[in-house]
């Protein structure tokens, strides 16, 4: 498993071309070799490819737009291919499908994805649902995740597994990475704190509560090939410097 940065952690140092050049770089200075487009300015994939090759870095998996992905699926899935990036991935459900969740909706939903995933997955590429917290609510019996696993193949739909909003929903990460095997070859990896309040926020990894010496064994058990480090808010703190945290973190497991 490699061990790479999710750019929406430093989004705010991705704004221009110019910003997310620099700040491909300096992840590339720290030794990490993969990465996840998400949250950054507008790009060229051909000009993100040069870049990347520069730096020794592979763009694996996206966050790209829900409305692309449906309205031009063949030009998405060229789009990945430029950059020689596999997983075509979205953050989430689009509000009008969401809480609160119903059959109906879900449906709804997967109907409407369903041309766009079959032609990624045809053309050797696969889309990606990243989970929150609220992907655990149950409807007839089963949770939206379990849902949408029903309703795809795993050739068709991956999870890239978020273990700390399976953690902040009151799951267990190690379970569901054994659950969701064959799915989950992107995961993110965050950690959990909260202070005298009980107040819960996130804190790079290692730092915090969660079991990540279990959480690795479990993705090693259930191959997973990237796990990327995502700290949505730092609190104040320089976003590299919990990043960096976070890396020496899993480099001291033995993961790169």
């Amino acid at each position: 498993m490699l061990i790479g940065a999710q750019l929406f952690t430093l989004r705010d140092f991705c704004k221009t071309t110019q910003d997310l050049d620099e700040t491909l770089k300096k992840v590339a200075d720290m030794g990490i070799t993969t990465v996840q487009l998400s949250g950054v300015c507008a790009y060229d994939p051909a000009w993100v490819d040069e870049k990347c090759r520069a730096y020794g870095l592979t763009a694996d998996i996206t966050h790209f737009s829900y409305d692309r992905i449906v309205k031009e699926a063949q030009a998405t899935s060229d789009f990945h291919s430029t950059m020689h990036c596999k997983y075509i991935g979205i953050g989430g459900m689009p509000a009008g499908y969401t809480m609160p969740y119903s059959t109906e909706k879900l449906q709804n939903f997967f109907a409407e994805i369903r041309p766009s995933v079959e032609l990624f997955a045809a053309n050797g590429q696969k889309f990606m649902y990243h989970n929150h917290n609220r992907e655990f609510a149950m409807i007839e019996g089963k949770t939206v995740l379990e849902h949408m696993c029903d309703a795809f193949t795993a050739d068709q739909l991956g999870i890239t597994l978020d273990v700390y909003w399976l953690q902040y929903a009151g799951e267990n990460p190690i379970k569901w990475l054994h659950k969701l095997k064959g799915r989950t070859d992107c995961v993110h990896f965050k950690d959990m704190s909260h202070n005298e309040n009980g107040d819960i926020y996130m804190v790079p990894n290692g730092e915090g509560m969660m079991d990540y010496d279990d959480i690795l064994k479990a993705c090693v058990d259930t191959d997973v090939k990237f796990g990327y480090i995502e700290q949505d808010n730092c609190n104040g703190e320089d976003p590299f410097v919990c990043m960096k945290r976070s890396y020496d973190f899993f480099r001291s497991r033995g993961f790169h």
